[in-house]
């Protein structure tokens, strides 16, 4: 019964699924995705599909699922003329800034779906939960994907908004908590500023950072197992 934790997979199916093998995930084991599943890798929809038919895996909202529920829920929208007349630039400005940040998988995998199963994965990032609070091995973890933004001590969990905890990044220089972890993704180890090991998970101030980015060329994708601290990685 291990508990593994993976982040920012962006399309990229294969390294999942080598990932997978690597850790031999069993059905009595607990994979959490830290979310950014969508966008810029290759198969997208694909690896989402996978995860959703996988029922020991909770995935998390990620920056990227949050830019896309909106847009996806557009594109199943009838188009006319009317529909067309009545976008609001709001959802404009949101279309622009996705498809800035790699939409296009998304929306090629997305389009090629009938539309109850395109119903089905927007139900299913809409449950997405933010945040997870586990205890593994009587150790606490916090588990989010981008950090916890406005920080300070004696701040509620209850008391973050959406955008401090999936779009603001991780402060890797200050210990949050004394006694929790806190396990994030969204920031790419590569740009953590002095880590000795770029491109591998980071440990420091009870952080834990596993975006090791898995679609840059030389990324990898990497999980951590909770239960004793065991890293893996794609092409390692």
């Amino acid at each position: 019964m291990a508990t593994y934790v993976i982040s920012d997979i962006h399309g990229m199916y294969n390294k999942f699924i080598e990932l997978l093998n690597k850790i031999k995930l069993k059905e009595t084991d607990t994979l959490y995705i830290l979310g950014d599943v969508l966008d810029r890798g290759p198969d997208p929809i694909k690896t989402l599909l996978k995860i959703m038919s996988m029922s020991n895996v909770i995935c998390m909202l990620g920056n990227h699922e949050d830019m896309a529920l909106d847009c996806l829920k557009f594109l199943t929208t009838e188009i006319t003329e009317q529909s067309l007349s009545e976008v609001s630039e709001e959802m404009l400005e949101n279309l622009v800034t996705w498809q800035y940040n790699g939409s296009k998988t998304t929306i090629d995998g997305f389009r090629a779906l009938d539309r109850a199963k395109q119903q089905e994965i927007i139900d299913f990032i809409e449950d997405m939960p933010e945040i997870e609070e586990i205890s593994v091995a009587g150790q606490k973890y916090l588990l989010v994907h981008g950090g916890l933004g406005d920080f300070y001590p004696g701040k509620s969990i209850e008391d973050y908004t959406i955008e401090e905890l999936i779009w603001a990044s991780a402060e890797y220089d200050i210990q949050y908590f004394d006694d929790t972890y806190v396990v994030t993704g969204h920031t790419p180890t590569q740009g953590i500023p002095g880590n000795p090991r770029p491109g591998y998970i980071y440990r420091q101030n009870n952080h834990i950072a596993i975006d090791c980015g898995a679609v840059r060329r030389s990324g990898r994708l990497a999980a951590i197992r909770l239960d004793d601290g065991k890293e893996f990685y794609t092409g390692d």
